[in-house]
This record gives C-alpha cells, sequence and structure tokens, in this order.
C-alpha cells in the first residue's frame, strides 16, 4: 500500500507540474514583442501610427525640432539670452541636451519604428493597395527623419535594416556621409511618390496622412538641397499640374495657421504635423519618448516659446527687427499692410484699427482685423520677453484667433504644424527656373501666383537683369515674407551656402541684429545701434549642430561633425557649387 500511495503522490506532482508549464507557456497578449507582433495588416497600421506619433516629439516638431531651425535662421533670435542661446549664436560646444541631443535622439525614434514596418510589411500577405499604404507611408516618415538628421547633424549613422539593433556591431553604427544619407532620402521619396495615394482619395489621406503629394514635394526639398535643380523642377512641375492631387494656394494667408478642420489639411498643405484641438487632449506633459500616457496634451510647445511672455508664454523667441521691417517696406495694392505680417509678428499697427469689417483683397475673408490679442486690446506692441524685449511671434500661436485669452505653457497649442505648403512649391520652382534659366518670365510668373493672394503688386522681368537679382528677391524677400519664423530658413541658407562667402556672412549679421533694451524694438538696426547680432558669434562649421558628446563616447565607431570639430566646409561646398553675389 505504501508503494501505491508513493506512485499515485508523484503522478499528482507530475501532472501538476505540466499543467504548470502549459499555463506558463501562454502568450500575454497586452506583452507583445517585436518577435510576435507586426505580422498581420492590422498590427503594421497600428505600426504606422506609432510611426507618425514619434514625429510629435519635443526633439523632431512638437518643439525644439522645430524651431532649432528657425533660430538658426535670420528672421529669429534669442530673446531670453538662454536656453536656444548657443543655436541662435551657432556656437554650441556639443554638450548641451537642447540642440545636441534632443533632435538625434527623437528622429532615430522614427527611424527606429519605420524600419520595424518595412522589415515586417514584405512577409504579410494583403492586397497591393495596403501594401503600398503602408509602405509609402513608413517611407515617408523614415525620410523626413533623415533630412532632418543630415540638415541638423550633417554626418549621421544610416540605419536601413531593423535587424541591425539585434548585433551590438552594428547598432554602434558609423557616420555616413551626408551624401549617401541624401541618396537614401531620394530613393526612399521616389518610391513613395509612386505607390502612395494623393488626398484625393479622401478621409485620412486628405486628413493629415503622408500622399504622394508629400513624397514629391519633399523630395523636391532634397534634390535642391544638393543644387539638383532641373531633377527638382520636373518633381515641381507635376505638382503644380496635379500629378500628386490637387493644391492651391488659399485665399486667407491666415488659414495656414489656425486650428480646426474648417482649416487645417487644406488645400495647400502638402504635409502637416497632427495636434488635437486646444482643450480637447488630456493634461499630463508627454515631454520625453518614455512617456506613454493615455492622458497627454497631444499638442505641441511652439507657442510656449514663439509667442510673448508678458501674455504668459516663455518668451524665449523673438522676431528679427529686419524682417519686420521687410513687411513695411511694401504696402498692398490698396495701400494695407501685407497680411503675412499680421499673421506672422504680433506688433501694434495702428492700420489694422481701421480693417474692422473690410473685405479688401488683402484680407479676402472679410475678417475683422484689429489689435486683439489673446483678446486683449493692445495699444503698443507686447515683449517677447519681459526682461530683453523683442517681437513675439504670431505663428503658430493662438495670438490672433482669440481663442483663449491665457497662454497654457507647455504641450497644448492644438494647431497643426504645416511643414510644407503649395506657395513653396511655387516660390521653389520659380528658384529652379532661375537656376536653369533665367530669370525668366515664367519664374516670375510663379512668384506673382504667390503674391497676388496677398494683394502685392505684380513683379515685372524687366526690372530683374540677371539671375543673382531675381534670386535675391526671391531669397531675401519672397520667400522670408512668405514663411518667415517657420521651420525651413536656416535650411535654405545651409543649401545656399551663405556660410560660405564673406558678403553673405556680413549680410546675415546685418539681418540678424537686435537690441536688448526691454522693448519692442522694430527700428532698421545698425552695427552702431544694434545691441549685437546673432551671426556676429558664428563659428565655422556650427551651421550645423554639433553631435553631444555623451553621444560619442558611448558609440566608439562615431565621430564629430564640422560643429564638433569647428572645421570650414567652405571649400567642400565651394568645390562643388557657387554663392550666388549680393545684389543690392
Amino acid at each position: 500500500m505504501k508503494n501505491i500511495n508513493k506512485i499515485i503522490i508523484m503522478l499528482v506532482l507530475v501532472m501538476g507540474t505540466t499543467g504548470c508549464n502549459d499555463q506558463l507557456n501562454i502568450s500575454n497578449p497586452n506583452s507583445q514583442t517585436t518577435y510576435d507582433f507586426g505580422n498581420t495588416e492590422s498590427d503594421l497600421n497600428e505600426a504606422v501610427i506609432a510611426c507618425y506619433n514619434r514625429i510629435r516629439l519635443e526633439g523632431t516638431f512638437a518643439r525644439v525640432g522645430y524651431t532649432l531651425d528657425a533660430v538658426r535662421g535670420d528672421e529669429v533670435w534669442n530673446s531670453s539670452q538662454q536656453w536656444y542661446l548657443e543655436y541662435d549664436n551657432l556656437n554650441s560646444p556639443g554638450t548641451i541636451g537642447i540642440g545636441d541631443e534632443w533632435p538625434w535622439r527623437d528622429n532615430y525614434h522614427v527611424v527606429n519604428r519605420t524600419n520595424f514596418v518595412l522589415l515586417k510589411v514584405d512577409g504579410v500577405k494583403m492586397s497591393t493597395d495596403n501594401y503600398n499604404q503602408i509602405k509609402g507611408q513608413a517611407l515617408f516618415l523614415r525620410s523626413l527623419a533623415y533630412y532632418e538628421l543630415a540638415t541638423y547633424y550633417q554626418t549621421v549613422p544610416l540605419i536601413t535594416d531593423y535587424a541591425s539593433y539585434s548585433d551590438i556591431n552594428t547598432m554602434y553604427a558609423a557616420n555616413n556621409t551626408q551624401d549617401e544619407v541624401f541618396d537614401q532620402i531620394e530613393k526612399d521619396l521616389t518610391t513613395a511618390m509612386q505607390i502612395l495615394p494623393s488626398r484625393s482619395k479622401g478621409g485620412e489621406w486628405a486628413q493629415g496622412r503622408a500622399t504622394c503629394g508629400s513624397a514629391a514635394g519633399y523630395l523636391a526639398r532634397a534634390l535642391m538641397f544638393r543644387h539638383k535643380y532641373t531633377e527638382a523642377y520636373a518633381v515641381l512641375k507635376d505638382i503644380i499640374a496635379g500629378k500628386y492631387g490637387a493644391y492651391a494656394l488659399m485665399a486667407d494667408y491666415g488659414d495656414n495657421f489656425k486650428e480646426g478642420v474648417a482649416y487645417e489639411n487644406n488645400k495647400e498643405s502638402l504635409f502637416e504635423v497632427q495636434f488635437m484641438d486646444y482643450g480637447t487632449g488630456g493634461t499630463d506633459q508627454e515631454w520625453t519618448p518614455v512617456n506613454i500616457s493615455s492622458q497627454a496634451t497631444q499638442g505641441h510647445a511652439v507657442e510656449s516659446n514663439y509667442a510673448s511672455q508678458q501674455l504668459g508664454s516663455w518668451g524665449d523667441l523673438a522676431g528679427s527687427p529686419w524682417l519686420y521691417n521687410l513687411f513695411k517696406k511694401e504696402n498692398c495694392t490698396d495701400n494695407r499692410l501685407d497680411p503675412r505680417l499680421y499673421w506672422t509678428l504680433v506688433t501694434y499697427e495702428s492700420d489694422y484699427g481701421n480693417y474692422k469689417g473690410a473685405k479688401t483683397a488683402a484680407y479676402p475673408n472679410g475678417d475683422p482685423r484689429s489689435n486683439t490679442v489673446y483678446k486683449q486690446e493692445l495699444t503698443a506692441t507686447p515683449l517677447s520677453n519681459t526682461a530683453q524685449g523683442g517681437i513675439s511671434i504670431a505663428k503658430f500661436t493662438n495670438a490672433r484667433t482669440n481663442i483663449y485669452n491665457t497662454i497654457t505653457t507647455g504641450l497644448n497649442c492644438g494647431i497643426n504644424l504645416r511643414l510644407m505648403r503649395y506657395s513653396d512649391v511655387l516660390l521653389r520652382a520659380a528658384e529652379c527656373e532661375n537656376e536653369i534659366s533665367g530669370p525668366t518670365q515664367t519664374a516670375i510668373d510663379y512668384i506673382n501666383l504667390v503674391r497676388r493672394r496677398v494683394a502685392l503688386k505684380d513683379l515685372k522681368l524687366s526690372d530683374f537683369t540677371s539671375k543673382d537679382a531675381l534670386f535675391e528677391q526671391i531669397a531675401n524677400v519672397e520667400r522670408p515674407k512668405e514663411f518667415g519664423c517657420e521651420n525651413g530658413r536656416g535650411i535654405d541658407l545651409l543649401r545656399w551656402g551663405f556660410f560660405y562667402n564673406t558678403d553673405r556672412i556680413n549680410q546675415l549679421v546685418e539681418h540678424a541684429y537686435y537690441k536688448l533694451d526691454g522693448t519692442a524694438n522694430t527700428d532698421e538696426l545698425t552695427a552702431a545701434t544694434a545691441s549685437a547680432s546673432s551671426f556676429q558669434y558664428y563659428s565655422k562649421g556650427h551651421e550645423y549642430f554639433p553631435i553631444l558628446q555623451g553621444t560619442l563616447n558611448a558609440n566608439p565607431n562615431l565621430t564629430g561633425n564640422s560643429a564638433n570639430k569647428s572645421e570650414d566646409n567652405g571649400p567642400a561646398f565651394l568645390a562643388k557649387w557657387a554663392v550666388h553675389p549680393v545684389v543690392k
């Protein structure tokens, strides 16, 4: 009996152990890994949405990833004289997180997720249309991330295979040349342009997803960065002809800088970053990539940097007096101020008080223009920074929409960031036409389409006796007035080579004069009257941002770029391309 009891006890133990093993082998659906996720079409659609989520981080476009390029340009200066200072002055030592690390970190999050989608998509059975949509979006978003990385950090690791992350030898990737990165960008965008649907498909394709038009627009940008004007022009002309969807200028310029379904993802927008309207998100500030709160605010903090500290913002960035005076030099055909001034800079203008209820060519919707800002009636231009002064920026803030009267700092602004608009297509087409054949009437016609939207007088071909003269008009009049204080001016200065020509550097110094007198100074400043100029501190090689020293220390295969080494990029640039001389 004792032996029988022992046998029974042993069988019970064996059966119990086997039962436990079966339970332990059951997969937890809430703890999926990259090994068991991404094997269905539904999984990949979710993964694509996760890729879009990464372009809404602080280092991508929710804050500094957007504003760092603006402050690198000559239209914006660091009115707080801290936080952005080393990037305004173009002399970061390579040890500051805001610019040396955050855009690097967060754009590589985008690369990582898009690489995962591209690894998995070929192994999942689905329709050709769905395959093209998933793959095309991943290619576009990866290209967007690498476009930012290459124009911020110059020489960056090019990682296109998700499997690289499984091996420490390949995970610690070495730098690639900027040309190698742009080769990949062009390749990916060309494919995305060919396989993505256009916005005419409707639904989410017309309301925020990357389309073939998005890919075509960014392909033209990438080609122009390397002076491939003929190839870029062909793409731009196809966009204008409607090959990649129907685009047109909004009648009212201001409609590009408002939140809500009536304005966002409009007919002028080729691609924009989606944010939830003010007050519709949660309350948690999702500053870092590890924060995955379901109660995240779902907004951006560009307003917190751009708006007036007097009215509740951080007051970090201000518009340059040069940009203000550029607007003031030319009125509309009805003698009103250029409406782009109203939507770009928050200044008190007595003229605005006379525009109430008026429907004019310059303000086609008859929307009353006044000096009301954040529901407060102004009698003077508010200060960007209460200590240093400066002109606060209106773009991508609710200063002019008056939907609330108090700025809530942090990731709360709900205005979608339009990364590329149809006006950019037209002005780039003018630039390409001028570079190839200019100056020509065709180039002038493209520019006049943009000018007519705001009722400015048409340009005449006879006013431009050389290619250099028309380039000057495009580079230092038309583009800054149309895109003032938007992301992209710093990238323009790079591709034009303005950092590699003494006359152009001197011109940038003049554009970037500011005054630290505690006022919203709008004077046309000179070396004698200005406190300083951002560009007087420029150190060669620092037109790019240095790679964080901590990142270099952690990766033995990575070397510093021109900013880390303070190397002059001028000789290499000038060996390939020329810089247009300054034309007064």
